[in-house]
Order: structure tokens, then sequence, then C-alpha cells
């Protein structure tokens, strides 16, 4: 079925050209690419159709391997057509193998490659499928299409398309293609060389760089790529700095070095990117010994710098909070800090609408007063509107004495702090009975506050029970084999790092947690960092393989917590994004979780 060859050397010639190029990720002349083509009976094997013929050719750098040929019987007949086309008739392939000999023997012969195709999700798509009918385990193969790269290389100027005809005469190819399966692939072999020798010169040597190569990366920004040098392979954060050292654009990566080049050589089309490279002057590395300890300094980086080319988190203290005041009568308030008040809180929100919807969820189904300003124990003004509404206690007109009024107050700290399931059914009924009058738009808005306070009711018990702990020892085992340790103090990461190969665990933990960051409790809760923060330090915690080593405090949420109807704000969201009516809306059953 196979043959090995020696094709001329002037792949090798042409592939000489690129050895002096310094090179990161894996260099494209050190790899074996297998560039395969197939004939089939038609478009789709999911319709019926079949392969007749597969043809491969085995390179690298520049040199030939081998090559595979064999026609396929497809038990079918061929479609006349389709004989017409590539010169394969039913008699030629009444004694071929069929796919069952025929698909094992060419993944055999492309073990081990990076696949090349053209066109690729039509030909590695109908291997898949006979692979799958088959029952056969389908090779992680790396693919490569050439009809994908071409487009993003070959300009008008060059080729009117970039079918594979058009591209082997650019390409001024050995073979015409000439719908043969062999034919075609030493065709694509030509090509493939083509533009790797065409991208070379802009930069691109290395598999990764030529996978996520786009032309729409200006000459300038690849001009820059030298930024990259001297940056480790390793997790970090990376500062873009302009010519007088401004900060431009923080990022974070496990790979600092091969990230950074991206910015230069690869996909990198955002507009805004392209004019962040083009004014960056020189780029800062910062090791990091975890990803995690990466992604907080990334954080803590943008906050300090507000760089112009971050979008997220670069105003962190730009948050406000629901407070439930402590006074004679006491009040729901927007506010934009915690104070050390004893008063309690909800939140961090991050914008002012999204905590006006919490606070419009919890003023319907709790009556307390919406005035601002204290009142005395004997108040004696006049009702509002509301209080006629019945929407309102009215304590200042003497409406309620001060114990009604303070038990409506202590279910209304019970729903903030540890059980919300007050406002889910007052608003679950106000939502049922709008939506039986067909009144949707009302009922939609309700389920928007509903989710919007579940959310913040979770997020803020979750925040607050990390936060209360002075201290969490965590450890986690990594693809490496090597133990990653985080020292959380106050919901603030205060130390990271790796157990060195041969050291004592228990030592080095010891030292870790004696070198860690001083870290002072806050008030309410807000934790001793960002809540943005805290919140990567709680997905971390809460990630698979996770082991405690040591818990100062207790770190617990409530069982009845808000985070078990989680559900009804990932359904709410889900509902806005769709077309369905409300009333076709089937929210789910709220979802339990268990205690931390």
């Amino acid at each position: 079925m196979s043959t090995t060859a020696q094709r001329p050397s002037r792949e090798t010639s042409r592939w000489e050209a690129q050895r002096s190029f310094d090179e990161l990720g894996r260099p494209l002349r050190d790899l074996t690419f297998c560039v395969v083509d197939l004939e089939t009976t038609g478009g789709s094997a999911t319709a019926g159709s079949m392969i007749t013929e597969i043809g491969a050719v085995k390179v690298r750098g520049g040199e030939v391997l081998g090559e595979f040929q064999t026609l396929v019987n497809p038990h079918t007949e061929i479609p006349a057509f389709i004989a017409v086309l590539t010169g394969i008739s039913n008699s030629m392939v009444h004694d071929a193998p069929s796919i069952e000999t025929a698909l094992p023997a060419f993944l055999d012969f492309a073990a081990g490659c990076v696949l090349v195709a053209h066109n690729a999700p039509f030909d590695i798509g109908f291997l898949q499928h006979f692979a799958r009918q088959q029952g056969r385990p389908w090779p992680k193969f790396e693919v490569l299409d050439t009809a994908k790269l071409a487009r993003r290389v070959i300009t008008r100027d060059d080729a009117p398309n970039c079918k594979l005809s058009s591209l082997a005469k650019v390409f001024n190819s050995e073979t015409t293609p000439n719908h043969r399966a062999l034919s075609d692939a030493r065709a694509t072999v030509d090509v493939l060389h083509g533009l790797m020798e065409r991208l070379g010169g802009l930069g691109v040597h290395t598999l990764e760089e030529l996978q996520t190569f786009s032309a729409r990366v200006s000459t300038a920004q690849r001009r820059k790529r030298h930024l990259a040098e001297g940056l480790p392979h390793s997790p970090g954060v990376y500062l873009f700095r302009d010519d007088r050292a401004r900060v431009l654009y923080v990022g974070t990566s496990k790979d600092l070095r091969t990230r950074v080049r991206t910015y230069f050589t690869s996909s990198e089309t955002r507009t805004r990117m392209g004019e962040m490279v083009g004014l960056a002057e020189s780029v800062t590395g910062i090791e990091c010994a975890t990803p995690l300890e990466a992604e907080v300094r990334e954080l803590r980086l943008i906050a300090e710098h507000k760089p112009k080319y971050n979008r997220r988190s670069r105003f962190p203290e730009k948050v406000h909070f629901l407070k439930l005041t402590r006074e004679a009568w006491p009040r729901l308030s927007l506010v934009r800090k915690v104070l050390d008040d004893d008063a309690d809180y909800l939140g961090p929100f991050s914008s002012r609408k999204t905590a006006e919807k919490c606070l419009a969820a919890l003023h319907e189904t709790f009556p307390v007063r919406q005035c601002s300003g204290r009142l005395p124990l004997a108040p004696s003004r006049s009702a509002c509107v509301l209080a006629e509404m019945g929407r309102c206690l009215s304590p200042c007109d003497g409406s309620t004495d001060a114990s009604t009024y303070a038990a409506i107050v202590r279910q209304l700290r019970d729903t903030l702090l540890r059980n919300p399931q007050e406002v889910v059914e007052a608003i679950n009924q106000r939502m049922t009975s709008l939506a039986d009058r067909e009144r949707f738009e009302e009922a939609g808005i309700h389920r928007d506050r509903l989710a919007t306070f579940v959310r913040a009711a979770a997020r803020t018990q979750r925040l607050t029970a990390l936060t209360r702990c002075p201290e969490i020892v965590a450890a986690r085992r990594e693809d490496s084999g090597r133990w990653s340790v985080h020292v959380v103090r106050h919901g603030r990461l205060a130390a990271a790092g790796v157990i060195p190969p041969g050291a004592d665990a228990h030592q080095y933990v010891r030292e870790l947690r004696a070198t860690a960051e001083t870290v002072n409790v806050a008030p309410g809760p807000v934790p001793a960092a960002t809540a943005e923060e805290t919140e990567k330090i709680l997905r971390w915690l809460e990630s698979p393989g996770v082991r405690l080593v040591d818990v100062d405090g207790e770190w617990v949420c409530p069982l009845g917590g808000a985070a078990r109807h989680l559900a009804l704000y990932d359904a709410a969201n889900q509902s806005r994004l769709s077309l369905v009516p409300f009333d076709e809306q089937r929210l789910p059953s709220p979802v339990h979780r268990p205690a931390r």
C-alpha cells in the first residue's frame, strides 16, 4: 500500500533558508508532517458517501520520508460524474481493500505526525467518521489546513482564489493537481512549503505561530517581536510599557514568553491591541510561583496602574453596597463604602443599576421605610405614598410600633445573611400572578430583580465565609507532579509557592507561612482584597484536588443560603438571551449545594 521515495532537493534548499531564525515553541523544520488527500463518492460521510482513494506524503525539514497510496473499495457504485472527475472507476476499486483495512494502515503511516490537508475539515472529517464507525479511537493529531492558511497569506494579486490548483501555480508546484489522492497530496506539500517560506520572512517559524498566524497582524507589530526576548517560559504577569515607562496593558499567562510573542506573530487581531503594541517600547515580565498568584498579581497591577488598554478590573474601588442601617427605625441604604459600624451589608455590586435591582427586590418583600434620614424613637411625620399603597409599615406617622417593625427587620437581616427564602417565594408568587395575566414584561422585571438578589446574596455569603478566616493554607498536586501551596488570610492571597523536589513538605509550608504577608481584617463582608481577587481564590480552593492543610477559624456557608438558589439566576440570565416568552420559560427547581 505504501512506498517510500526521495523527492528533488528543492524543498530542502527552501527549508535551509529558515534555519537561522530565533525560535520558540516547536520549530517547523523539526516536525514531521503527513499531508493527506482523499477521493470520495460524494461530499458527506454522514450522508453515506464513501472513500475511494487515500494518498499521503510524509515530510520533515523539506525532505520526503515516505508516501502512502491506496484505492479503497467503497462497496457501492461510484457516481458517473465522480468517475469522470477523478478517473476512478468501479472496475479499478473492485479488488481494492475496504476502508476497514485501509484506515488502520493509513493511521499507522501517519502516527506521530502533524496532519495537513487542503480543506482539512473535509478530509479529516471523513477519516474521523470511519474511525468512529469502526470503534477505533482517533489519535490526537494536530491539524493544519493549507486552504485556511492560504486565505490569510495569499492576496488577489497572487491568485484569483485559494483552490489547490491555483496555489500550485503560485508556488510552482512540481505536481499538477488532478483529483487523484497522491498527486493532490504531493501538490499540497509544495503549497505547504511555499506558504512556510513566505511566512518565514514574517517571523513565523514554529508550529504554534503557524497555527495562529493572521495577516491582520501588521508588519510594525511583527518587528517588535524582540520585546519578548528574555522573558521566561513560566507563569507570571507581563506589562507592556510605552516610551515613558507608563503601563499600557497588563496580562497574565502560564508561559510568559510564548504568550507575549503572540502579540507580534499570531492571531492577535483586536484593533486596540494592535494600537497598544504600536505604542509599546518594552515588556516587563514578573515571574510567579503559581498561575493563581499570577492572576492575583494581574488584578492588583491593573488596579494600581489603571492601564488604558485594559477594559476590566481597572476600578475595583467603584463599587456599591446595600446597607441595613443600625438605628431606631432601620432602613436599606445604597452606599459606596463599608464602615466599621456593626451594620449589615450586601455586596459589592459592580454598578449602581445592579444594586438598585437588588434593593427593589428587598423592598418588594419587606415593607421597611424607604425615606432617608434618621427618625426619632417617637416620629410624628405624615405618611408617604408608599404607606398608602401598603408597601411601608409607616413608622413615621405611628402606624406601627417598634416591636412589629423590629420583627420585620430581623427577618430582613436573616434574609441578607442566611436564608433568602422569603424573597424567593414572594417574588415567585408575584411573577406567577403577572404571568397568569399575561403581563410578561412586568414579570420579566421581577425575574431580573430576583436573579440579581440571589446572585448578590450568594456572593456576599461566600466572600464573608472566607473573609472570616484569619488563615487558610491549601495545596494541590499540579500536572507537573509538584505541589503548589497558597496561604490565604482574610480572603487575600498572602503567599504562594511550589514545594521543591526532595524538600520536606511540612518545613516548606512552615517557612511559607512565616514569610507570608500580614493581613488585617476588613470591616463587614469586604475581604482584605478586592472581591474579584477573593473570588479567584475561592474558585481555586473549590477546584478538584485541593487539600486543606490548615484552617484558622470556620470556613462555612449557611446551609439554607442563597447559593442553593443560583439556578434561578442562571435561568433568568439565559431567558434574557432567548426569544422564548416568559410564560414558556420553565425555571428549574432550586439547586441545593452543601455547606462548606
